[in-house]
């Protein structure tokens, strides 16, 4: 994974959530968990590190956002 970019969590309530998974289906299906109840910034897919087991995935939230009912 990348650093992360300041900007990212420059304030109380941004977070950077690295989700590592044994599948894409499994990490897609967190994030979606996320994304339902918070502004989330979605990746659109996941990332394998040669020579790694599973798959990673970045997404950004907002958790000042109110939550859904």
């Amino acid at each position: 994974m990348d650093p992360i970019n300041e900007t990212h969590v420059s304030r109380p309530g941004l977070l950077v959530v690295d989700v590592a998974a044994a599948d894409d289906d499994t990490a897609l299906a967190f994030q979606q968990l996320l994304a339902d109840r918070w502004a989330t910034s979605l990746a659109q897919h996941t990332t394998r590190d040669a020579g790694e087991p599973g798959v990673r995935l970045r997404c950004y939230l907002d958790l000042r956002q109110p939550l859904d009912s």
